[in-house]
């Protein structure tokens, strides 16, 4: 990475209230935690407009906190096209958000949209399940992909 380069991640889920907001925190505190906040920016969204404005899903952040990660901060707002101008990184949450993602972007910026999963290969899937409806342990499942996912993308940008 240059050292005057600096890197925005967007990540993206359909509401903005669970995976992308919990993967917004965990990859901003891992990044932090290398000292390269000043370096690397993320941010998140949804495609869709259902939750403008609100906090993250309360068993979001209740799981994130327990592993140290306060994502209560954050609130729901919708991608727009100028995010492809914005991000260099625009990380889809599950396979219909990037095909939303790669159907709004603009023509020669599609391949700014990446599947999240696509930096975790180990875990052999491509997408975080939406765990809002879900019960059990959804979130937690969640907050471990987004984790493993998180070191595999900040080790793409870093060899790049």
């Amino acid at each position: 990475m240059n050292k005057n380069t600096q890197i925005k991640v967007l990540f993206v889920c359909m509401g903005n209230i669970c995976r992308s907001p919990t993967a917004h925190g965990v990859f901003e505190q891992l990044v932090q935690s290398k000292g390269l906040s000043d370096k690397i920016l993320t941010d998140s969204a949804g495609t869709h407009a259902y939750h403008v404005g609100e906090s993250p899903d309360p068993r979001s952040q209740a799981t994130a906190k327990r592993y140290g990660v306060d994502i209560s901060h954050q609130r729901a707002q919708k991608v727009k096209v100028a995010d492809f101008d914005t991000f260099d990184y625009i990380i889809a949450m599950d396979s219909a958000n990037y095909h939303d993602l790669k159907q709004l972007a603009p023509a020669g910026l599609e391949n700014k949209v990446y599947r999240f999963m696509e930096f975790a290969p180990d875990w052999g899937i491509n997408d975080v399940p939406d765990p809002y409806y879900g019960a059990g342990d959804g979130f937690e499942k969640v907050f471990k992909m987004v984790e493993a996912a998180s070191d595999g993308l900040l080790a793409h940008i870093l060899a790049r």
